[in-house]
């Protein structure tokens, strides 16, 4: 049962030579125009962001490269769909001009077979840009993120801990320079303690560190410094914060674009736990594993250009309405995200829901083509 199974799979492909003639010119195709993008967006982002960089003093050749390969994979992970695109509508474009799909349909393949090498060459990039944005382009993202903040200074060495982190305790404020762990393990490093009369500041309490104490935290080494008087008392050990969850000073600022699928997905749980909300964060947990499968979907939508007679005049129409149609889809996307972010549309909804209605979108067109 399985070898007829298997042989009925190998028999819906064209020919091994067709198929791999096919894949290897889309793949060319999609990953020349990629590069042409990234080296044109790229240039012209370092127009405008090389002074800065070389602003701060010290700054050279070697920072400027630095910033390049920072910035290369978030070009590259925002345009690859659309390479996938322009690579799919010339590819078909051409098999179409040079009367390739026509001989291929006349040996009795379907509209659907003739696009199988390409999806499966789409499914194979799309595996290939979910590891990139998940291993490369969020540690990227996140380090620029930071050398950004210094004013692309040299970048404090990165332990995985948070840190000059503020948080609202009623009408006083916490700041924190330094937290490592998590949950009640959360140990907090240079605590300042703004103590307020509505806006009015009394009073400074300020330790070295702090660690979970109940619903609060216990401030070691503390010390007031009274605004008004000018004076600093010594108060030992003192609790503050009387209510402040862990996650608040955690989990304060969750960049899903700096974060891998699994960091993410580990974030989610700890805000549920408190009781945050997570939509706008769970859409983008879903929109990592749709979002690179918009490369399976593009030769379907590109299909257009493949089918009809070339001689006719309209290959270069029917090419616009495959561009239009995968510019529609990514237009779609970015809405349903953005919704999503406002909490209009579920989480699974605004991923997902523009992949499959231009799923079906491009499964009507093409077998309405093939009629």
């Amino acid at each position: 049962m399985s070898g007829f199974s298997l042989g009925g799979l190998a028999d819906f492909f064209p020919s091994r030579t067709v198929s791999l003639y096919m894949a290897r010119s889309f793949l060319i195709n999609t990953f020349a125009f990629l590069f042409g993008l990234v080296l044109i967006l790229q240039t012209l982002d370092l127009l405008s962001e090389s002074s800065r960089i070389l602003a701060y003093p010290g700054n050279g050749d070697a920072q400027v490269w630095q910033y390049v390969s920072l910035r290369v994979p978030q070009i590259i992970a925002t345009f690859l769909p659309f390479s996938v695109l322009l690579g799919t509508i010339i590819t078909l474009s051409t098999l179409n001009q040079n009367s390739e799909v026509i001989a291929m349909k006349a040996s009795g393949l379907s509209a659907h077979q003739v696009l199988a090498p390409l999806m499966i060459a789409g499914l194979g990039v799309a595996a290939i840009s979910f590891t990139f944005n998940d291993r490369i382009v969020s540690r990227a993202s996140s380090t620029l993120a930071a050398w950004k903040k210094v004013e692309y200074g040299p970048l404090p060495i990165d332990r995985g801990d948070r840190s000059n982190v503020w948080v609202r305790d009623g009408s006083h404020l916490i700041h924190v320079d330094q937290i490592r762990g998590r949950g009640d393990a959360a140990l907090l490093g240079g605590v300042t303690v703004y103590e307020r009369d509505g806006a009015v500041l009394k009073s400074l309490v300020s330790g070295k560190q702090a660690k979970r104490d109940g619903s609060g935290w216990r401030l070691d080494s503390a010390q007031r410094f009274d605004v008004a008087a000018g004076k600093v008392t010594p108060l030992g050990s003192v609790k503050i914060g009387n209510g402040v969850r862990p996650d608040q000073f955690t989990l304060s600022n969750v960049d899903a674009e700096s974060m891998s699928f699994r960091a993410l997905r580990e974030a989610i749980d700890d805000l549920k736990a408190a009781g945050r909300p997570t939509k706008a964060l769970e859409g983008s947990l879903w929109h990592k594993l749709s979002g690179p499968l918009s490369a399976v979907l593009m030769p379907l939508l590109g299909a257009v250009a493949a089918f009809g007679i070339a001689r006719s005049g309209k290959l270069f129409v029917r090419a616009v309405m495959g561009m239009g149609l995968g510019f529609l889809y990514f237009v779609a996307d970015n809405f349903a995200l953005a919704m999503g972010n406002l909490g209009a549309y579920p989480p699974f909804l605004a991923a997902w829901a523009p992949f499959l209605l231009f799923a079906m979108i491009g499964e009507a067109v093409l077998l309405k083509t093939e009629e």
